[in-house]
């Protein structure tokens, strides 16, 4: 299995989540062993590497890079990006995150579908895990253990009655992505918005884009996918946060309560000892 890049240049407009501005993406071909490169074409033609180790923030999303050279909330084109096994592309940017399009990862997916994919001439590798991690923070924790293949399981609760406590297992293939995965939307709570704004957050959310909570009830429930569309979204989350690995993962996740935060440090204890992994060709 070789190394997989886009077949043609693609571009979408949209608003930023946090940000509120109009930003266009442009989203390019890119050669062998490059991997996933955000460019700000706002700042100088800023390259920002997408790997974990690029993480600086991680509180209301995945931000990589750092100051006002990073790029915020990649971790939906993310997983779109590494569900449908993509290796090596070009993000180009003209603003502070990618558009938050429908909110989910589809909208991405489309995108990538929509321009085609090649193969490059070099060997794709994977990471697979071969020792168990552990991270963990207040109630919640995340782990990789050894395994076959790449699977997600992930428990999430919360007090309102319009999420309350849900599951779900992910087997990764295309398939499944675009199927289980992919569709499900972000979500927020309606009295939490003014404080997201007073932090100059949330800017662009919508009830177009958000599954918006208020109490124990979903304003825009007509928008939903799924009946556990949350925890689907949860996994969506981890699997765009898993791919700044910078290679597929062999190995299964499994979290409770976690988000953006756990998840990189999830990665960042995998790597910290080279036993825990090796490298291999698949």
């Amino acid at each position: 299995m070789n190394r997989t890049t886009l077949a043609r240049e693609i571009t979408a407009t949209g608003i930023a989540l946090h940000a509120g501005v109009a930003v266009t993406m442009t989203l390019s071909p890119a050669s062998a062993g490059q991997g996933v490169v955000f460019v700000r074409t706002d700042l100088n033609g800023a390259r920002i590497l997408a790997l974990y180790d690029q993480v600086g923030e991680t509180r209301l999303g995945t931000v990589i890079g750092q100051g006002k050279a990073s790029v915020g909330v990649v971790e939906h084109l993310m997983a779109a990006v590494s569900g449908l096994e993509i290796d090596d592309l070009t993000v180009t940017l003209d603003g502070p995150e990618p558009p938050i399009l429908d909110g989910d990862a589809l909208s991405y997916a489309a995108l990538l579908e929509q321009a085609g994919r090649q193969a490059q001439d070099m060997p794709r590798t994977a990471i697979k895990v071969l020792r168990e991690v552990r991270v963990e923070e207040g109630k919640g924790y995340a782990t990789l253990t050894p395994a076959g293949s790449l699977s997600y399981h992930l428990e999430i609760s919360f007090p309102s009655a319009a999420i309350g406590t849900q599951a779900f297992d992910h087997i990764a293939s295309q398939e499944n992505f675009l199927r289980d995965i992919a569709p499900a939307r972000t979500f927020g709570f309606v009295a939490e918005l003014d404080y997201l704004k007073s932090i100059n957050r949330g800017h662009g959310a919508s009830l177009d884009n958000t599954l918006a909570i208020e109490g124990d009830a979903v304003l825009n429930q007509g928008l939903m996918r799924f009946p556990d569309e949350f925890v689907r979204h949860k996994i969506l989350d981890a699997i765009g946060d898993m791919a700044l690995a910078g290679a597929p993962l062999i190995g299964r996740f499994e979290g409770s309560r976690s988000g953006h935060g756990l998840n990189n440090a999830l990665l960042r204890a995998l790597f910290s000892d080279a036993a825990n992994y090796w490298v291999e060709e698949l």
